[in-house]
């Protein structure tokens, strides 16, 4: 039977609608602009325009929904209506279409409040305390999800952590980019550890929460590659596979932190578009630990990740050669 996934014209995205064909599952994409990915059954629209979502749904066993508002900056009302409104469409169309299993993929960040996290599960989605608006929608849309798992329509969440991978422009190229142009600052020395996730084991991941959700279903799931490392390694390795030199300049994160709030403030009052150059969130990001434990995720899924972070770093060099 089809598998919807939406979102698929970003990089997990294409990658979950890549191994669910890999797998022998027919899959149908719904996004904005086209997927790319040869064989599937490209639908475009948004989330939140409902003939649209509810056209998409038809005849579909499964649905992965990746579809969201991804930034740090931006109207709250953007982000509820995308995120929040999105998933409801989402997920009251799959229901009355008869879908019977659904994937809703968060984010660890629904559980960050701004202090370290060290090996820690995954804690419980808490808008309240959430970092910025995408954070707070991300966990409101995941409450909404798994309150709504029932044995005739079954729902969980996996939240995959920093996924990062050729082609990511999210992550990798805003790293490449700022480091190049010596803009790239560490905090702190950038010693705090951090877990990522290659982008084609949070896609395994993903399709194995589907296959498992007898066992996964009204779970939260973190999955990463299970590898923590100081974020200055995972910096240098980046820059290095895009060719460019490691930033080698640090400031204190508390300082970061304060100047990323302001900058932030000041972004939104002046009205300004794209990405500003820090954010309090970010800041926090780059300043804290934040490895968790991966053996309850593992268990469930029946899953391990394939790719190292040192065999997924090759990869990413020979992208950027290419």
């Amino acid at each position: 039977m089809t598998v919807l996934v939406t979102g698929a014209s970003g990089m997990l995205g294409r990658a979950v609608a890549r191994q669910l064909l890999a797998d022998g599952t027919p899959v149908r994409t719904f996004q904005r602009t086209p997927s790319g990915v040869p064989g599937v059954d490209d639908h475009l629209g948004s989330v939140d325009d409902g003939v649209a979502v509810r056209a998409a749904v038809q005849g579909c066993s499964g649905v992965i929904h990746l579809a969201a508002k991804v930034s740090f900056t931006g109207a709250a009302a953007d982000f509820d209506r995308i995120n929040v409104e999105g998933t409801r469409l989402v997920l009251e169309s799959a229901r009355a279409a008869g879908v019977r299993d659904v994937v809703y993929v968060s984010s660890p960040s629904v559980a960050h409040s701004g202090a370290s996290l060290i090996g820690v599960p995954a804690g419980p989605a808490d808008p309240v305390h959430a970092r910025g608006n995408y954070a707070r929608t991300k966990a409101v849309a995941e409450l909404l999800a798994l309150a709504g798992s029932a044995p005739d329509f079954r729902v969980a969440a996996v939240r995959p952590h920093i996924v990062w991978g050729p082609g990511d422009t999210q992550l990798v190229q805003r790293v490449i980019d700022r480091a190049r142009a010596r803009r790239l600052p560490l905090l702190d020395g950038g010693a705090a550890l951090i877990d990522t996730t290659y982008v084609d084991n949070a896609a395994t991941a993903i399709v194995a929460c589907l296959d498992r959700m007898d066992q996964a279903q009204g779970q939260a799931l973190v999955v990463t590659n299970g590898e923590p490392r100081p974020i200055a390694e995972l910096i240098a390795a980046i820059c290095r596979s895009g060719g460019v030199a490691p930033p080698r300049w640090s400031i204190p994160g508390s300082l970061a932190r304060s100047a990323g709030a302001v900058i932030e403030r000041s972004w939104q009052r002046a009205g300004r578009t794209g990405e500003p150059p820090m954010t309090r969130f970010l800041a926090e990001q780059l300043s804290t630990a934040h490895w968790f434990d991966q053996r309850h995720t593992r268990s469930v899924l029946h899953w391990t990740p394939a790719v190292g972070l040192d065999e997924g770093f090759d990869r990413l060099a020979s992208h950027y050669r290419r």
